[in-house]
């Protein structure tokens, strides 16, 4: 008989509604039970494509022993991650308190009142390999509650107490002036595995966001050092196992030190923030193989996660058919059987594929080289061999699909989707593919018809038409972010609107009225253990970095004071954790980069849907200008939004060639005209490096 899961959308939490164990969603029902009864609760949060998660599922959740014990004993309440992620951030950070580590799947259990007292993640059903068995831990935590009770009610408390207070203690900050940002580049330096790439040592996982800062500080400082060290990151991973070398994407992150074996589940929040760093690095170095990967992971998504209303899926899993990887991994004689005797040897060669395999027998398609030393060292015509490979390898995905695939969960969170926009934008303009455009838009507007309250208010989970949950602060940040970039790729002034409607609703409901930074959820939230602000990047970046990166370009291109105020309160607050903790802080540290300028407004009078504009406009986005903002208007258009009505006021056309201004700190160089003078300023402003006030 199914438990209450069954009635919910959440992939997870579906997948567990056969379960022995009789599971509550969380909600009153549950809530009020353990209140009644005065049971402690056993809270489980993990998610779809958590392998760790599926495990543990089978090894205690379906075993009747423990299921039965649990159901007598505690109020069991499962929670996705993905769809309560303020929960999520609450118990994991008392379990790192408690363990000193953390990870899904997370197993805490509270009072009755909601406080954690005890906490940790995977646990085998029995004892084994010098961990204590699942059931043990429940029997242990029944004993301590039936015997102890005040003595776990009140670490509890004390907990409780830790975690309300504030992550930013401080109360004085450091200033965020070019020394801190240039410590902060040494130290991700210094924490760089300059073999391999990235940062520390196995697992390793993708830091998109601290690769953009040191671009960003190379940029600023003219260290090639930088540069060569996010090349080097980018390369190992694009030609390591964690890149799917048949469809394009990222697996989640790699469990040795130089990118081979991978954790094989696809994040969508990895491939749009990898997507993004990958973009910078084709802008700034005009390497083909960084395009190549941003369109092949693009495609991936817009083939393999896109619902047919318009959104993105979640998360495709690592396992398949029981066994972890096995969609993924190849024979050599399935290569040879698909290739032929000599296409599959060439193949076999060039992807590190062999009869003993370099995964359990099997193997995971890798470069150890690249296609060009390869043909190098072979003496042929490396385009005549890529061209080869590149067939070898849709003959090898077509096979591929006939397996049977991963799981997915196919629900679409907002905040994951907005991530995913922003580089679809993007590259619209840079590779010229308005297919890419036209998938952003269309996510886009499917947040704004099925994620958006009838007060506007948005709503974070989507799934088969039913959208649920008040939105958190990262929903609506990167959202805000997201219409941003997408009025600088289409000049659709709608975006503006929008944008400017959600930036007030989060200095409305997420800021604090006492000290800087924007909480994690609304004012209005359902009330739990403690309201945080999120500081500390995750898997994604901070909502209060991206809320100042979206609010300081926003400011900028509607002329709006409290904006840029309200993003400079913010990068202040986080000022002592940027200065101890940069590995943390990379969006951060960029937001601080973008307030510390220049960041100049570039504004083109002229049409984008004509020759000479577009042609000006494209030679713009072949360059890496992380801190311009952008805007473009049709001369003489009566239908703009009044929000850009001071950045246009006065900017007229004059003559048919378009005219394109520069403007920093309330004053503008003199225009120029047409597509030759606006390459040369390009060029002039993609060299100044030079910090101003801003």
């Amino acid at each position: 008989m199914s438990n209450r899961l069954a009635l919910e959308t959440s992939p997870y939490l579906l997948q567990h509604k056969d379960n022995a164990v009789d599971w509550y969603p969380w909600g009153p029902e549950a809530l009020t039970r353990a209140q009644e009864e005065q049971k402690p609760i056993f809270l489980s949060i993990g998610y779809s494509a958590c392998h760790w998660c599926h495990v543990m599922e089978r090894e205690s959740f379906e075993n009747p022993e423990i299921g039965a014990f649990l159901n007598a004993r505690f109020v069991c309440i499962k929670v996705d991650r993905e769809e309560r992620p303020d929960l999520d951030q609450i118990y994991m950070s008392a379990v790192q308190i408690m363990t000193r580590h953390g990870g899904w799947p997370m197993s805490v259990f509270l009072t009755p009142d909601l406080q954690p007292f005890y906490g940790g993640t995977y646990w085998p059903a029995y004892p084994r390999m010098g961990m204590p068995g699942f059931l043990q831990v429940i029997q242990a935590i029944d004993e301590l509650w039936r015997t102890r009770r005040e003595q776990a009610v009140e670490q509890a408390a004390q907990l409780t107490e830790y975690l309300q207070q504030s992550e930013l203690t401080e109360s004085a900050q450091p200033p965020v002036d070019e020394s801190l940002l240039q410590a902060a580049a040494v130290r991700l330096q210094q924490d760089f595995d300059t073999v391999h790439g990235g940062f520390g040592f196995k697992p390793k996982f993708p830091h998109a966001m601290a690769l953009q800062f040191m671009l960003r500080m190379w940029r600023r400082s003219g260290r090639d050092r930088l540069l060569d060290l996010v090349r080097l990151n980018l390369d190992k991973m694009a030609h390591g196992g964690i890149y799917d070398h048949l469809a394009g994407g990222f697996a989640r992150y790699s469990v040795d030190e130089r990118w081979l074996v991978p954790h094989f589940e696809k994040m969508l929040y990895d491939n749009a923030l990898l997507s993004g760093v990958y973009l910078d690095a084709y802008q700034t170095t005009g390497d083909a193989s960084y395009g190549r990967v941003v369109r092949e992971t693009l495609d991936y998504v817009l083939h393999d996660m896109t619902d047919a209303a318009g959104g993105f899926h979640s998360s495709e899993d690592a396992d398949s058919e029981g066994e972890e990887g096995k969609f993924y991994l190849w024979t050599f004689a399935e290569v040879h059987q698909v290739l032929g005797p000599e296409g599959g040897a060439r193949f076999c060669d060039v992807y590190d594929v062999s009869e003993a395999g370099n995964f359990e027998g099997r193997n995971i398609l890798n470069l150890p080289q690249t296609i060009e030393q390869y043909a190098q060292r072979k003496g042929w015509n490396p385009d005549e061999l890529r061209a080869e490979l590149d067939a070898s390898r849709q003959q090898l995905r077509a096979v591929r699909d006939r397996r049977v695939r991963p799981g997915k969960d196919d629900k679409v969170l907002l905040s994951w989707n907005a991530l995913m926009i922003a580089p679809l934008a993007r590259a619209a303009g840079v590779f010229d593919e308005p297919r890419y455009l036209q998938a952003a838009t269309n996510a886009a507007d499917f947040i704004l018809q099925h994620m958006t309250r009838p007060d506007g208010r948005l709503l974070h989970s989507w799934r088969g038409g039913q959208a649920k949950l008040d939105a958190y602060l990262d929903d609506y940040a990167f959202f805000l972010q997201a219409l941003v970039t997408l009025y600088e790729s289409s000049f659709d002034e709608r975006w503006i609107d929008q944008a400017v409607r959600l930036a007030d609703l989060v200095l409305q409901h997420f800021a604090d009225p006492h000290a800087a930074g924007l909480f994690y959820t609304a004012d209005d939230h359902e009330r739990l253990i403690a309201r945080n602000k999120d500081f500390l990047e995750s898997s994604v970046p901070s909502g209060n970095a991206v809320a100042a990166t979206a609010l300081l370009r926003l400011g900028k291109l509607c002329g709006r004071g409290d904006y840029l105020q309200a993003a400079h309160g913010i990068i202040q607050a986080a000022a002592g954790l940027m200065e101890r903790a940069a590995s943390g802080l990379g969006q951060m540290l960029s937001a601080a980069d973008m307030r510390r300028g220049p960041m100049p407004e570039i504004v083109i009078v002229g049409d984008p849907t004509q020759p000479e504009t577009a042609a000006t406009l494209a030679d713009l986005r072949q360059r890496y200008l992380p801190n311009c903002v952008l805007a473009c208007r049709v001369p003489g258009s009566q239908a703009g939004t009044p929000h850009l009505a001071p950045l246009f006021q006065g900017k007229e056309l004059v003559g048919d060639q378009p005219i394109v201004y520069v403007c920093e700190n309330f004053a503008c160089q003199t225009p120029v005209s047409g597509r030759a003078a606006a390459l040369e300023l390009w060029e002039r402003l993609q060299t100044a490096s030079t910090p101003t006030p801003c």
